[in-house]
């Protein structure tokens, strides 16, 4: 699985079927060498179609396959891998769909001992979709499970957006999400925190289509409690291309 992953929620909105693989340049070492050693490549690949049948008893939405691969580790190898399936579909007329998502992967790092898992994470919820001043919207509110030693129950809002501008030559798009999750996970490094944790992401990117096919651009990566528990915000853009398939 050498690299593979996620694209940008760029083509979503664009058609029923779309493949997208990019290649991003992160940053974020020049941005903050505090918390990050090193820049780095990163591979994302996407898969997704939208296929909603009104005739079906079960009408099937939108289905979504992203994977990403970053080549942080020793000589550019595969660092961290992450994977993200979701499925929406409903039972009824009105436009608002069940959403179920599944997502996990796994990180390596030097020395190995300090390697880790992404826990895997079960969500479902509902999702509506929707345009506004020219830009379509998708909106979801899932419940999401971790299983972590000791579980964690809660709620993740995500919105996604998508807007085209100078007959489609530029595209602004992306995502952020906000969720809480517990402090302690039953483990030996968490086991004496209490309560629940915030936490934020975001990735908001603009790209130029050089032609139907290939586009140049960036994305912003957006953290709070995500990859570190310190109380500090953390924003690293990366350079980027993007090839249609």
């Amino acid at each position: 699985m050498k690299c593979l992953l996620t694209l940008a929620f760029t083509t979503m909105f664009l058609g029923v079927f779309a493949q997208t693989l990019q290649l991003h340049y992160d940053l974020r070492h020049t941005v903050d060498p505090t918390y990050n050693p090193k820049n780095f490549p990163s591979v994302y690949f996407e898969y997704f179609k939208n296929q909603d049948s009104s005739k079906a008893f079960i009408k099937p939405g939108s289905f979504l396959f992203k994977m990403e691969a970053d080549l942080l580790g020793d000589r550019n190898n595969i660092g961290k891998c992450y994977t993200q399936v979701s499925q929406t579909l409903r039972f009824w007329k009105p436009q608002v769909f069940l959403h179920l998502s599944y997502s996990g992967g796994l990180g390596l790092t030097n020395p190995k001992q300090y390697s880790y898992y992404i826990t895997n994470t079960f969500s479902a919820g509902v999702q509506y979709t929707f345009k506004w001043k020219g830009a379509w919207i998708s909106t979801v509110l899932d419940y999401k499970f971790i299983p972590y030693q000791k579980p964690s129950n809660d709620l993740i809002y995500t919105l996604y957006w998508w807007k085209g501008y100078c007959n489609y030559r530029l595209e602004f798009a992306g995502d952020f999400s906000v969720w809480t999750e517990n402090k302690n996970h039953g483990d030996d490094d968490t086991k004496g925190l209490r309560g629940k944790q915030f936490s934020f992401f975001a990735e908001p990117q603009i790209w130029c289509n050089l032609s139907k096919r290939f586009a140049m651009g960036s994305k912003v990566n957006m953290f709070y409690h995500v990859n570190t528990a310190d109380n500090v915000f953390q924003a690293y853009p990366t350079l980027a291309v993007k090839y249609k398939l």
